[in-house]
């Protein structure tokens, strides 16, 4: 089964500099009363996206993208077993599904999520 991209989303010191450079750039429009401290970020087509706040314990800010999985745990423990390791377990977000980060060997992080449906 293929492994789609199906979120990116940007970890940014300044939401409001990010959205005018992106809508700008790429003329997207933003959401951001469907989920509170979260920017929803709708490019016109799949995949969509989002923006927050970086956390201040956060090293720096980032680009997260995430690939459609079936199973979770089963693509967690192959990233394990192929000399990954877990950086955010399986976090449920409420209504859509879950989603969790793996380091590869070369230390990139990448996101997966599974969807409710």
């Amino acid at each position: 089964m293929p492994n789609p991209l199906c979120h990116f989303e940007f970890m940014t010191a300044d939401v409001a500099r990010c959205r005018a450079f992106y809508s700008g750039v790429f003329d997207w429009r933003f959401d951001d009363g469907t989920m509170p401290g979260y920017t929803l970020i709708q490019t016109g087509q799949d995949a969509a996206g989002g923006m927050f706040q970086k956390p201040p314990n956060a090293p720096f800010v980032c680009l997260n993208v995430y690939f459609s999985v079936s199973d979770i745990d089963a693509t967690l423990q192959k990233a394990i077993s192929l000399g990954g390791r877990v950086v955010v377990p399986r976090t449920p977000i409420p209504g859509v599904g879950h989603f969790a980060m793996f380091a590869d060997p070369e230390n990139v992080v990448i996101g997966i999520m599974q969807s409710l449906t």
